[in-house]
């Protein structure tokens, strides 16, 4: 790699993860490179920081155009295409949010809301098709509640975020004070 060792430390390390989370090491590397590059880069400058073949660097564009990871840059008088990342961290939170649920977590709902349609046919059908049910309510809980969030101004999301566990002494404050106002009202049973 011709990159300075900050950089190339970023950039390996990017690429080393991306294997972990299904994606191609050189991958992750380009999308390293493009995210901490000054400028936009050509495909031409990516293959040689990262010392890969044009056609690896060219695939490898190419699917991170899919995850709509990349934006598509254009110089005055080069005919190159050149690639950048959102300059927004929390747009490219989303963004890969988002595509993970088209990816992973719709087709995973579709497919349990078709096998608990069918009639079980034996008991362990019945009880495989239970236990996929409480999947499915959770998943589309998560979904419900990801829906909601993804509207937040990030402003907001980054508070929420924030707050980490403190949430929960918030809910538990909010239920001794529902709790509060429900055993001072009168019980009409006991009404003479």
């Amino acid at each position: 790699m011709n990159l300075p060792p900050l950089v190339q430390s970023f950039v390996l390390h990017f690429g080393e993860m991306g294997s972990r989370w299904g994606i191609n090491r050189t991958v992750g590397q380009i999308y390293a490179l493009l995210y901490v590059s000054p400028s936009p880069l050509c495909a031409e400058e990516i293959a040689d920081a990262l010392g890969i073949s044009r056609s690896n660097v060219s695939m490898s564009l190419r699917e991170l155009q899919t995850w709509n990871l990349v934006l598509l840059k254009h110089k005055p008088d080069d005919r190159r295409d050149f690639f950048t990342t959102p300059d927004d961290v929390w747009q490219i939170l989303r963004t890969l949010a988002e595509e993970r649920k088209k990816r992973e977590v719709d087709p995973t709902l579709s497919v349990l809301r078709e096998i608990l349609m069918q009639r079980p046919a034996s008991e362990a059908e019945r009880h495989a098709q239970e236990r996929m049910s409480e999947m499915h309510a959770l998943i589309e809980q998560l979904t419900h509640w990801y829906e909601d969030v993804k509207q937040l101004e990030t402003e907001r999301l980054a508070t929420l975020l924030s707050l980490g566990a403190k949430v929960t002494k918030l809910l538990e404050a909010k239920n001794r004070v529902v709790s509060l106002g429900r055993s001072r009202r009168p019980n009409p049973a006991n009404k003479s």
